[in-house]
């Protein structure tokens, strides 16, 4: 795959961006490969890979969010600050929520969609990003693993989805979450450990 990417770079795209459509069309190979087929997976995935890595300059480089999810997080950002100018504190997710006429759930997508997205393959070290190869292993990626786990989550409680949406998804420490789910932190403390359980429980 990051081969794939680097016939790509220079072109105007960062190079996380090709890697990222890349590992798309990775999955893409992956769900729709058919070993009846007599090919090798290599063959049938490098051309699906290169499609999608197309498909991103043909799209105008970005990874979109959608437009819904966009005005979301607009509508929200004004609402918070007009209830900060109003209130003097910082309004709980569930009260933007209901302000918003919308759920806490879709809130949280919508919020952390507009978030500045981080780098795959770039890191800091000692304030210079640099370029770094993430390992790939033919058999280590677990797509079934993590098909598994998105389909436990699916079926999780919604205010549980959406504290493991904030604490894994969105990097919020348990405080935070605690301030936007109205728990304190103990509760988002428990509640994640017996949420984690359970999804270990069940994927093994």
């Amino acid at each position: 795959m990051h081969a794939c990417a680097r016939r790509f770079m220079k072109k105007g795209i960062e190079y996380e961006d090709l890697f990222s459509a890349g590992s798309v069309g990775l999955v893409k190979a992956y769900d729709a490969f058919d070993l009846t087929r007599g090919v090798k997976f290599s063959t049938y995935a490098v051309p699906v890979i290169l499609g999608e890595i197309k498909r991103l300059f043909r799209d105008g480089g970005s990874i979109k969010v959608s437009r819904s999810l966009k005005e979301l997080a607009l509508k929200a950002s004004k609402k918070r600050e007009e209830l900060i100018r109003k209130t003097g504190k910082d309004p709980k997710l569930s009260k933007l929520a209901k302000e918003l006429e919308t759920s806490t759930e879709q809130l949280t997508q919508a919020l952390c969609s507009c978030t500045p997205t981080l780098s795959l393959t770039g890191h800091l070290n000692e304030g210079k990003e640099e370029q770094i190869e993430i390992e790939y292993k033919e058999n280590g990626l677990n797509f079934n693993d993590k098909i598994a786990i998105k389909d436990a989550i699916s079926k999780l409680e919604k205010k549980d989805r959406t504290l493991i949406f904030l604490r894994y998804f969105c990097g919020d420490t348990q405080c935070q979450t605690a301030e936007k789910l109205n728990m304190t932190q103990v509760q988002v403390s428990r509640r994640e450990k017996k949420i984690l359980s359970s999804l270990k429980k069940n994927l093994t």
